[in-house]
């Protein structure tokens, strides 16, 4: 017997049949296949094993890639869950906003003015709470990566060309993600 150093299995040796020269005659196939029945039991055990332990290895890489793939997406999917209802939220800040600065350009009195800062503060900070940041790019560069350009004014000083100077209407990140371009006017 031969002994396979590699998976410490003894392998049985080539048996060799003495050739019949005399008669002339060839070996019966029915004679040669019960000789390679006789050595392929072990072979052919050996060679299902491998293949059983491949395709075991195969099965738990694919189901690891597969357990990872979906504890990612569940991740993305409870940061982004609320994506939607925040940016159907984002027109009524705005509102909010707009509010403010007519209330205090007009002679409201201090009760009103309290009352909206009051609603747009606690909206405000709610939607912070859920991850909602906004963006601050006034006198930044201009990055299309998150901003929008509406209008393009000239501008005397070079160092404010192609920068940021007004905001039309605010830009806000919801976890590092945009989920609205600011719309700005940039200097030309």
């Amino acid at each position: 017997m031969k002994k396979n150093k590699k998976d410490n299995i003894e392998e049985p040796e080539e048996v060799r049949m003495p050739e019949n020269n005399a008669a002339g005659a060839e070996q019966p196939a029915a004679e040669a296949s019960d000789e390679k029945a006789a050595e392929d039991p072990l072979a052919d055990a050996l060679r299902r094993a491998v293949e059983a332990e491949d395709k075991y290895l195969r099965l738990a890489a694919e189901f690891d890639n597969y357990r990872r793939r979906t504890a990612k997406e569940k991740l993305d999917l409870v940061k982004s869950a609320g994506e939607d209802i925040l940016k159907g939220i984002l027109p009524v800040l705005d509102d909010c906003e707009r509010a403010i600065k007519q209330l205090e350009a007009t002679e409201a009195s201090t009760f009103e003015k309290e009352g909206t800062g009051l609603i747009y503060n606690k909206l405000r900070s709610y939607m912070k709470s859920c991850g909602l940041e906004e963006m601050e790019v006034v006198g930044q560069d201009f990055d299309t990566d998150f901003c929008e350009a509406v209008a393009q004014i000239p501008v005397e000083d070079p160092a404010q060309k192609g920068k940021v100077i007004e905001v039309i209407q605010k830009g806000y990140t919801l976890n590092g993600k945009v989920v609205r371009f600011a719309k700005v006017v940039i200097g030309q």
